[in-house]
């Protein structure tokens, strides 16, 4: 059943209690066990295993269940939890526990191992398993290759489709999902595919080559992980079958994977419009000194950056003597204009991360955004104004009206370009990030409101 964290809190305190003692009851972690998912025990283990001389415990929960369950738990624990809990278990137990789990998630769990682990393991391995296992493990992380199971049910082309119903049954228990089935030639070539409905309403002698859909949509076992998420997004799709050079299949992408993909890049290009790097594990486990090390590089550059600010700043020093209350309405703009400039170019970077917009359309959207930031430019002047007549008169009102228009526009055009002119060099757009943008606009912003003021307040 579905707990809330209240439930899950309480349990996980009875469950530590009864560990406490000298001699917990099993069979009390059995029934607590029985009337949970598996997601959240996982969940529990990865509270003990963070918590200090803990890891015994949750080892100790992990031997109460059964293999199979204990494999699947597994499962949802991050990369680290995964190490330390192997690294505590037997090659003969931990071998048990990946002989049960998921092809994808065992070859991602081998390439965390150290090489005397793997060795060890695979020593152990039957040999066609063995051989699966690394095969897995061998592609390119961020591909398809990397992210796909070889769990799936496939039907020789020929079959009838009481033959085929034998094959699903056979092979079910160990498919990653039985809802598609996918028909392969003889030498493995993907030539069809079928749900498993399309089969059970088909007559028992027909053949499934007569009953399959020829036209299938697959995707090349090195094609970036993020391409075949949107894929699988786009077409709907139950699974992706993955096809190597010759044609041959070689898996399937689910499309919880797929999901999972999607999610981890769109974290990523979060992180990365922040201007923070990318983070192996969730902010909660990442070590402090990484997330110093993510964030110290931009936050640097950009604080000498932000020196050309002050540079137009005491440039202008006339200027703003001649008018203090000038000085009034700087944060004012600059933010302003930093704040239309992120919004910008958030819009273009999730645009072009979900396909709906892409360089070739960079005129069109330059357009648009000329319209928009005119309008938005010459509301906020609008809205503003009346304060610049109380704080410093008519020719202070026409200033900071005039450098809002200006400023608005500048920055809502440098937020919209600046993720085409990277994806043009083949950098990640998401580099555009909102402290990078509002930093280029704070300089340009301080030059354009002290340059329109000075042409004001000059005489002819």
């Amino acid at each position: 059943m579905s707990l809330n964290d209240e439930t899950l809190q309480a349990i996980k305190i009875e469950l530590l209690d009864e560990l406490e003692k000298d001699a917990p009851n099993t069979a009390l972690f059995a029934e607590r066990l029985s009337e949970i998912r598996s997601a959240d025990i996982g969940e529990i283990l990865e509270d003990l295993i963070e918590e200090d001389d803990a890891l015994d415990e949750a080892l100790a929960l992990l031997d109460v269940l059964s293999t199979e369950r204990a494999a699947n738990v597994l499962g949802y624990l991050p990369g680290e939890s995964q190490l330390e809990v192997i690294g505590s278990l037997s090659d003969a137990y931990a071998l048990k526990l990946l002989e049960e789990m998921g092809s994808d998630e065992r070859a991602d769990l081998f390439n965390l191992l150290d090489e005397d682990r793997r060795e060890a393991l695979l020593r152990r391995m039957a040999h066609r398993e063995r051989e699966d296992l690394k095969r897995l493990a061998s592609y390119e992380e961020g591909t398809a290759g990397a992210i796909m199971t070889s769990d799936y049910v496939a039907i020789a082309s020929g079959m009838t489709v009481s033959q085929a119903m034998m094959r699903v049954r056979q092979t079910a228990p160990d498919a990653e999902t039985v809802y598609q089935l996918y028909v392969l030639d003889s030498e493995g070539q993907l030539i069809g595919t079928m749900s498993l409905r399309q089969l059970m309403v088909a007559r028992p002698g027909a053949l499934v080559d007569n009953i399959m859909i020829k036209d299938v949509i697959s995707t090349p076992v090195d094609k970036g992980q993020e391409d075949v998420a949107k894929i699988v997004a786009r077409y709907d799709l139950l699974a992706l079958p993955v096809i190597d050079a010759d044609g041959r299949m070689v898996g399937i992408v689910t499309h919880d994977d797929a999901m999972d993909v999607a999610e981890s890049e769109a974290t990523e290009d979060i992180h990365k419009g922040m201007s923070i790097g990318q983070l192996e594990d969730g902010v909660s486990r990442v070590p402090l000194w990484t997330l110093y090390r993510k964030r110290v590089f931009w936050l640097v550059l950009l604080v000498f950056a932000n020196l050309f600010s002050g540079a137009g700043i005491a440039y202008f020093e006339d200027t703003i003597a001649a008018q203090v209350a000038l000085v009034f309405f700087l944060p004012l703009l600059i933010g302003s204009g930093g704040n239309a400039g992120a919004q910008a170019a958030t819009l273009m970077v999730r645009g072009m991360a979900t396909g709906d917009v892409s360089v070739k359309d960079w005129g069109k959207m330059l357009g648009r955004e000329l319209l928009v930031a005119g309008s938005l430019g010459v509301t906020m002047a609008i809205a503003v104004a009346p304060i610049g007549v109380i704080r410093g008169g008519e020719a202070v009102a026409i200033i900071v009206a005039l450098s809002m228009v200006t400023i608005v526009m500048f920055g809502s055009l440098i937020g919209m370009c600046l993720p085409f002119v990277l994806e043009r060099f083949k950098v990640d757009p998401a580099t555009a990030s909102a402290p990078l943008v509002t930093t280029l606009i704070d300089a340009s912003g301080v030059l354009i409101y002290f340059s329109i003021a000075t042409a004001v307040l000059t005489p002819l």
